[in-house]
């Protein structure tokens, strides 16, 4: 069974850090290029970072090109998110899965809460 678990979520300041984790399951996981993608309240889903399936290409959205960075370890089949100079528009669930196409089920996401 496909899993896609994500977590590291949670209330931080304006300016603040966090570091978000997806563990991956029941696929192999180096075969496929990774996503972020975030849900804010009231709106669709919005693409936030990819990476392809060796970990040396990156590419980002404008909204937080310069302020995250997406990677991935292969032996431990997690993707990573580090989110730093968060604002109160990065407010939202954060879910990975496959890119460019989704192609699992998602998984539960992660609340971020940028607030002061």
């Amino acid at each position: 069974e496909v899993q896609l678990e994500e977590s590291g979520g949670g209330l931080v300041q304006p300016g603040g850090s966090l570091r978000l984790s997806c563990a991956a399951s029941g696929f192999t996981f180096s075969n496929y290029a990774m996503s972020w993608v975030r849900q804010a309240p009231g709106k669709g889903l919005e693409w936030v970072a990819a990476i392809n399936t060796g970990g040396g290409v990156t590419t980002y959205g404008n909204s937080v090109k310069g302020r995250f960075t997406i990677s991935r370890d292969n032996a431990k089949n997690t993707v990573v998110l580090q989110m730093n100079s968060l604002k109160p528009e990065d407010t939202a669930v954060y879910y990975c899965n496959t890119w460019p196409g989704v192609r699992f089920t998602w998984g539960q996401g992660t609340q971020v809460t940028v607030s002061s």
